[in-house]
Formats: C-alpha cells, sequence, structure tokens
C-alpha cells in the first residue's frame, strides 16, 4: 500500500515537473517571437551638430551659358600652299650640291648642278636658230634694197621675208625649250652673248623658305619626275584632326580653336579654321578638320603630335561649385538639404571642372536645395557617425 502511494507521488512530481519545462521553454520562445527586428540605419542621411551648421552654406544648381571645349587628336604639317616640291628639268647627273637640310634658301638660290645631254642638244638648237635669224634677216634687207632698184621681183622678197619668220618660230620653239630645263634670263643672255654651249645648269630655288627634304646625293642620275627637294616656309602650319561625326556640326570655318602640344609643354597656340571636309572617312566615322596656326618662332614642327580644342557654341547647363562636390569610391555626391539640420547625401552624375563649376548629367534638378559650401565637413560628420 504504501509502495504504491511513493510511486503515485514521484509519477506526479516527474509530470509537474515536465510542465514547468515545457511552460519555461514557451515564454522564451513567445519572448523571442515578439520581438521586432532592429531597422537598418541610413548612413546617408546625418543631422549636423550646431558648431557645424555654421560652416555650410545652403544654395541651389544654378542654369549658366557654358561653352565645352572638344578635344581632337591632331598632327602638325607644313601648309602646302607655302610648300614647293623642286627637282630636274632634264635627266642628267648631279656634279655639285649648294645646301643641306635646313638652310634657308630664297628664290632663285642655286641648289644643286646637273649636266645633260639634252640640255646640250637644246643649246645646240638654239644657238642655230639665233644664227639663222641673223643671216635671214639680212638676206631679207638687201633684198629690200634690190626690189628698189627694180632689180629683183617683189615675190623673192615675200620668200626672203618667209624664211626669216620660220627663223623666228624656230629660235622662240628653241628658247622655250630652254626655258623649260630651267634656264633663266640672265643665263639665256650670257649664251646668246657668247655664243657657247654651257656645260652645266643650276637647279634653283622657287620659293623662300626651309629646304625640309634633300632626296639626293652628288653623282646622282636624276630624271624630272624625281622630287629632290622640299622647301616650306615654316611662319605657318597646318594642324590637321579628325573630328568624330558626332560633333562635326559644331566646327564651322573661321572658328578659332585653341592648339596644345605635349611636347611644348602647356603653352595654347591660337589657330582658325580653314578647312572642314564635306566628306566623312567611312572607317574612323571622323571628319577631316584643317587648322591654320602661325609660327613665327618655328616651334611647331611637322609631324609634331598635338590636341585640338574647339569650342562648341554656348548653351545653358546645370551647374553647382566644385565646393559642394565629395568624392568617394570613385563617385561623386552632394548634399541635399531637408530640414534646417538634416542631410541627404545623393550620388550625381558630373562632368569635368570649369572655372570651379561642375555641370551636371544626372541627380539633381535646379529647384533642390544643396550645400554649396563647406560639404568636406558635413562628409567628415558622416563618417563620424558611421563608425560609432
Amino acid at each position: 500500500m504504501n509502495f504504491k502511494l511513493i510511486f503515485i507521488g514521484l509519477t506526479a512530481a516527474t509530470a509537474l515537473l515536465l510542465a514547468g519545462c515545457d511552460k519555461n521553454e514557451s515564454d522564451k520562445t513567445g519572448g523571442k517571437d515578439q520581438q521586432e527586428p532592429a531597422e537598418e540605419r541610413d548612413f546617408n542621411s546625418i543631422t549636423a551638430r550646431p558648431e557645424i551648421l555654421h560652416r555650410l552654406e545652403i544654395g541651389q544648381p544654378s542654369l549658366i551659358d557654358l561653352a565645352d571645349k572638344i578635344q581632337v587628336p591632331s598632327r602638325i604639317q607644313v601648309d602646302e600652299e607655302r610648300t614647293a616640291q623642286i627637282g630636274s628639268y632634264v635627266t642628267g647627273r648631279i656634279t655639285e650640291m649648294f645646301v643641306i637640310l635646313g638652310d634657308y634658301v630664297k628664290p632663285g638660290q642655286p641648289l644643286a648642278r646637273i649636266t645633260s645631254p639634252d640640255l646640250t642638244n637644246s643649246q645646240l638648237a638654239y644657238l642655230r636658230a639665233l644664227s639663222r635669224v641673223v643671216v635671214t634677216a639680212k638676206s631679207l634687207e638687201r633684198a629690200r634694197h634690190l626690189l628698189t632698184a627694180d632689180a629683183i621681183p617683189l615675190a623673192e622678197v615675200e620668200r626672203r621675208q618667209s624664211e626669216v619668220e620660220i627663223a623666228q618660230a624656230e629660235l622662240d620653239a628653241a628658247t622655250d625649250q630652254l626655258r623649260l630645263f630651267g634656264m633663266d634670263n640672265t643665263e639665256l643672255k650670257e649664251l646668246k652673248k657668247r655664243g657657247k654651249i654651257l656645260p652645266w645648269l643650276d637647279i634653283k630655288a622657287t620659293r623662300e623658305g626651309y629646304v625640309i627634304a634633300r632626296n639626293v646625293i652628288v653623282g646622282q642620275v636624276v630624271q624630272p619626275s624625281d622630287p629632290l627637294f622640299q622647301i616650306a616656309d615654316l611662319s605657318h602650319v597646318w594642324v590637321v584632326g579628325d573630328v568624330p561625326e558626332q560633333i562635326a556640326r559644331d566646327v564651322e570655318l573661321a572658328q578659332h580653336v585653341e592648339i596644345n602640344v605635349p611636347a611644348l609643354g602647356s603653352h595654347l597656340f591660337d589657330g582658325v579654321i580653314i578647312f572642314v571636309s564635306d566628306t566623312v572617312n567611312r572607317l574612323t566615322r571622323t571628319v577631316m578638320t584643317r587648322v591654320m596656326v602661325e609660327n613665327p618662332e618655328r616651334k611647331l614642327k611637322p609631324d609634331m603630335l598635338a590636341n585640338m580644342h574647339i569650342t562648341d557654341p554656348q548653351h545653358k547647363v546645370l551647374v553647382v561649385p566644385e565646393s559642394a562636390v565629395v568624392r568617394e569610391l570613385n563617385q561623386d555626391y552632394v548634399f541635399v538639404s531637408l530640414t534646417d539640420n538634416t542631410f541627404q547625401r545623393v550620388p550625381v552624375e558630373l562632368t569635368k571642372e570649369v572655372a570651379n563649376l561642375r555641370p551636371v548629367l544626372n541627380g539633381l534638378t535646379i529647384d533642390q536645395r544643396i550645400v554649396t559650401s563647406g560639404a568636406f565637413h558635413l562628409d567628415s560628420e558622416r563618417k563620424l557617425a558611421e563608425l560609432e
């Protein structure tokens, strides 16, 4: 009997103990279910302390007239209007050279000396024609005297007059041939006076400038098709660039542009657009543009690399001061004023600085109030709050 009572008592105690444990677990579980999750903190929002507020200036983005500069890779070229290719007018052999690369020459100055069988034959034809003109002229004069004395008929005088005209035509042709070979009036007069064939002829400069190319040496046999010398006036040069077709509409004749040559440092040269191609390069999708630049000190040299800065027409652009911008992880931000002391950092898309202003591409409107000065202090405050 007692044994049964003890067993029943132990069974009841065990049941109460298990019930108590289940209640505790239930309380704990119920407590966890009733607890709300903590909200994530917005680190782009900042409430400024009073000592920070007096360092800030509040304003709005503004619209201004701004002209963008288009940078076009370019190269320096000689001005083709101030350049001359000089060669020989006759096939022959070079016997002497009078200039080297870089020499400054004037029109008519000898560059090289050449001997040529063709030149000799042409001079011989000239002397023969000259002699024939003299002989036929004297014959005509005698015929006229005889006609006056009624010693010969008029037909004979007319025949001799025809011979004079034919001889003069042959002389003119021989003279033109020698001029084509490069002989000037002084050399023709010397040939006529001496009556002897000149053994050589000088190849002369046809314009003033610097010798920028010399493709001949003594003893070389040259032909009229060979370019022997190139002479250029480098007081003006061309800057040639290929403008992308998307912005070619903003390029106009007589428009002033700035030229920067990296090899010459930061110095800028002023130029004027003198040519814009009417066609587009189908491979590069660009339009060739040519700029004339003064070069009195010859600092700009042919084949130098350059950058052409073309200023497009002014247009309205939304801008913010450079002092309003903070940068983090290659992203630009500005602070928008929500209340007197609450600000929100917002990402914006900006272009390069122009006169301490940053043109806005995306992220702001003109009616928003932003921190225009002191954004750095506010961003420092935001970072400190983020670390807490």
